[in-house]
């Protein structure tokens, strides 16, 4: 039994089957994970789902970490409840991201795959409810497991629980396309938290409408401004989901420093700068890395770039645009088929002002954390352009291990913006030739600025480490 929980989609390990049919495990790394170190492994467990064949070998054998229980759901639901739902409704209703005129459809399919979503939540609540200590705290990760505190609050009212979202929530109006009995039922499981915390006050005040907007129709909870502080927090008082208040407060989460600094500086990322300045050379780099996902808006940062070449060619053969695409969920066709648009828009930019000596895209397809470190370290100007994000910590990242110091062209919809802004070159994410212009104003920028600029943004990025990031959080939920 546990008297601190944490549940996630995915863990802080994985196992790889190999051919000799050995498991192979491999530690994950991330905020989360850094977070949780600042426990007791002896306290604390970990409830997340097997993802792969090889987790669910090491599930079937018994095998696992200390303080890791992996709970290995059938393969149908899980494709259903994770793609199905999590990425292809919720990441688009939370990420602002449907072609409305012809998506959603609220069918048959989705309501069986919503079956599945609630399904895979449930086992998640059993779980906990099972493993907690009395009393214990239970700190549930994400909108994948949106319903597991309005279940878990019903299996175990003793518990405290918290909820974070690390995505942007969606506003009221959007959310009106869903089915009213599928909000009441995501609202319900959210409010069964006593408290749900995330990046931004934006963010959170997005929920809070979404609630406000819903109370007379459905009578789950109430609104109240607690010392007429905002930046304190919003309580709810729960009705129908269990006795208690549901408060709700922002935790913008930060990055260790003297760890992305270590990391930064080892001799494999040393050895990869060596070979991005050859390709480089004496020319300013942009940097921009990114999953390839939707949100992230690389079309319209790479439109930005062809446009600063097109409006300003004294720049032409003086700058290399390092871009770091990861690919993401390309098991998703939408995904695969704006993959392969960066790429097509990179090589087209090339062939257009490329010369025998200068290549003014690099663009990197493939999930390289090294290359990634050592861009950082190259960067003059970084370019962070989400549509809408929920915190975008590369934004945070490349001016703490900046070499030389690094301009911000930072995007209004980044959940970072709220704190980067006052050092940053901000643009709406959709103008184009906006952004086009603070690149230019970004590579004109002179040294003794650029520095100034990155001192000050490494200070706001590192004001709330993952450690201390995660503690406020258990704190408040045991307050």
């Amino acid at each position: 039994m546990a008297s601190v929980l944490v549940a996630s989609n995915r863990g802080p390990v994985s196992y790889v089957l190999g051919e000799d049919g050995e498991l192979d495990a491999r530690r994950g790394g991330g905020g989360l994970v850094s977070g949780l170190s600042a426990i007791s492994s002896q306290d604390s467990l970990w409830v997340c789902a097997a993802l792969g064949a090889g987790d669910r070998e090491a599930v079937r054998r018994g095998i696992g970490e200390p303080g890791v229980r992996m709970l290995d759901i059938a393969p149908e639901v899980y494709s259903d409840a994770y793609n199905g739902i999590a990425n292809s409704v919720l990441w688009f209703l939370h990420h602002h991201l449907y072609d409305i005129p012809r998506e959603p459809v609220f069918d048959a399919v989705f309501r069986r795959r919503w079956e599945s979503y609630r399904t895979y939540n449930r086992a998640f609540a059993e779980a906990l409810a099972a493993e907690a200590d009395e009393g214990a705290a239970v700190l549930v990760q994400d909108y994948h497991l949106a319903l597991v505190p309005g279940m878990l609050r019903e299996l175990r009212p003793d518990l405290r629980i918290g909820h974070f979202t690390h995505t942007p929530w969606v506003s009221s109006e959007y959310l009106r396309m869903v089915p009213d009995d599928i909000v009441e039922e995501l609202l319900w499981g959210m409010l069964g938290a006593d408290e749900l915390g995330f990046h931004t006050w934006g963010w959170a005040s997005f929920f809070i409408d979404c609630c406000s907007q819903r109370d007379d129709a459905t009578g789950m909870a109430q609104g109240m401004w607690p010392s007429g502080d905002p930046w304190r927090g919003v309580t709810w008082h729960r009705y129908g989901v269990g006795k208690g208040r549901t408060r709700v407060r922002a935790y913008p989460l930060g990055v260790d420093g003297d760890e992305l600094r270590a990391l930064a500086y080892r001799p494999a990322v040393d050895e990869r700068l060596a070979r991005l300045r050859e390709e480089v050379g004496d020319r300013k780099a942009i940097v921009r890395v990114d999953r390839t996902e939707l949100s992230k808006n690389i079309l319209r940062g790479l439109l930005a770039y062809r446009e600063l070449l097109t409006a300003h060619p004294e720049w032409r053969d003086r700058v290399v645009h390092l871009a770091s695409a990861y690919p993401s969920r390309q098991d998703l066709a939408s995904y695969r088929e704006y993959t392969a648009s960066v790429v097509e828009l990179a090589e087209e930019i090339n062939a257009e002002f490329g010369t025998a000596d200068w290549q003014p895209v690099i663009v990197s397809v493939e999930d390289d954390f090294t290359r990634s470190l050592a861009a950082y370290r190259l960067a003059d100007v970084a370019l962070v352009n989400p549509v809408r994000d929920g915190m975008n910590l590369v934004a945070k990242e490349i001016p703490v291990v900046s070499e030389a110091g690094c301009a911000l062209v930072l995007s209004t919809g980044a959940g970072a913006y709220q704190e980067l802004r006052e050092h940053a070159l901000t643009v709406n994410p959709f103008d184009v030739s906006g952004t086009a212009e603070a690149l230019h104003t970004a590579l004109s920028m002179p040294a003794s600025e650029r520095a100034d600029r990155t001192k000050r943004l490494a200070a706001a990025a590192t004001a709330l480490p993952p450690q201390r990031w995660f503690l406020a959080q258990l704190e408040a939920l045991r307050d």
